[in-house]
């Protein structure tokens, strides 16, 4: 029983008390008469701060909501100017801002909407890049599309760019860059073969650090020895 229905059936008993003349006097002083009869003070109490009614308004949580979400969108606006950057790197870099997850969601599905955000298109344009400039081989790539959170689909869609003579090609200006000024001893002793086998290991590991297979690795790199030797 609630609060108000006990001052009410408390009520009713002293009227009928008071029907039957067993009324005592005083007997609403502490009762529900004197509590209904409430001061303009306690009234005022119980009214709530209008200011405290505005902070946890719907109105001013929706603006609260706008804000952040306008915070939010001038960080990625930022961070693609400088360039051109993952769903997952954009989400990350606004999680470390603690932005809420919904607000991150909705901003980063707008710069999708409006095509300023596309994982597919961020990750042809980074294969395409990285293998041009850096001549690496597509583990690398695929293993640095992983690291930028782009979806397996969409890398190896991306990674279709580079054929196997694309792959070859690069693993071969690597080794020529890194032969560049070094000379290596191509006669048949003991310590020249020993030599040219340690540069060969070198080589071999530096491309498949780059991202190509170590079979085709070890393959372009006795080819290229064997070239150098033959023009010497």
């Amino acid at each position: 029983m609630s609060e108000q229905q006990e001052k009410l059936e408390a009520l009713r008993a002293a009227v009928v008390q008071i029907q039957d003349g067993t009324a005592e006097s005083g007997l609403f002083q502490d009762g529900p008469a004197q509590a209904a009869e409430q001061s303009p003070a306690a009234e005022q109490s119980e009214v709530a701060d209008p200011a405290a009614e505005e902070e946890s308004s719907p109105r001013s949580q929706c603006e609260d909501s706008r804000n952040d979400y306008e915070k939010a969108r001038a960080v990625v606006l930022r961070k693609l100017t400088g360039s051109a950057k993952s769903r997952h790197q954009l989400a990350e870099s606004l999680r470390e801002r603690e932005f809420e997850e919904a607000v991150i969601t909705e901003v980063l599905d707008r710069m999708e909407q409006v095509h300023l955000l596309d994982d597919a298109d961020f990750a042809r344009t980074w294969v395409r890049t990285r293998h041009e400039m850096k001549n690496l081989g597509r583990a690398a790539l695929r293993r640095e599309l992983k690291e930028k959170g782009v979806e397996d689909a969409l890398a190896e869609e991306a990674l279709e760019q580079i054929s196997t003579e694309d792959e070859d090609a690069a693993a071969r200006q690597l080794v020529a860059k890194k032969l560049r000024g070094t000379t290596v001893p191509m006669g048949n002793g003991p310590e020249e073969r020993k030599e040219r086998d340690k540069h060969t290991r070198r080589l071999v590991s530096m491309l498949a650090r780059r991202g190509h297979s170590p079979g085709a690795a070890f393959q372009i790199v006795r080819e290229t020895l064997d070239e150098r030797a033959a023009h010497q």
